[in-house]
């Protein structure tokens, strides 16, 4: 297995994301000009997991400084479903963590909803502590 980040998305990202994506949201899969923002900001780390040369895996990782320090956040994580329990997803989020770290984060978070039993299983191996807190969401769309 491979761990990449991607710099220059490709027509092969979209197809991957268009695949991927609806096993995790509703969201709809993000075109090449999407994808190239998203890798141009330089707040922003996409990560792909590859087995056998093909993505079976992704990770968004967002760094940024606030006045209490540098922060991250780890998104929209999702596992081919034909390889999950693989160790696909602990090795992303592995190396999303490494990441902050080398780029100066104090923690790192990251949201999951409580029906994502393997995933939140995962999150806890991986040495995230469940914090006691309200997470509140502003729609600015309908």
């Amino acid at each position: 297995m491979e761990i990449e980040r991607v710099l220059e998305p490709a027509d092969e990202h979209v197809e991957v994301f268009r695949r991927l994506l609806p096993q995790l949201s509703s969201a709809p899969a993000p075109d090449v000009a999407t994808l190239g923002r998203i890798c141009d900001d330089r707040r922003v780390v996409l990560l792909v997991a590859r087995l056998d040369g093909a993505i079976v895996g992704s990770l968004t990782l967002v760094v940024f400084e606030l006045m209490t320090g540098v922060r991250a956040i780890i998104e929209d994580v999702v596992v081919d479903e034909e390889v999950r329990g693989g160790g696909v997803g602990m090795a992303l989020v592995s190396e999303g963590l490494r990441l902050a770290a080398e780029l100066g984060a104090r923690s790192v978070d990251l949201t999951s909803r409580p029906s994502r039993e393997a995933a939140n299983r995962l999150y806890g191996r991986a040495g995230f502590v469940r914090r006691e807190t309200n997470v509140w969401r502003y729609s600015v769309t309908s």
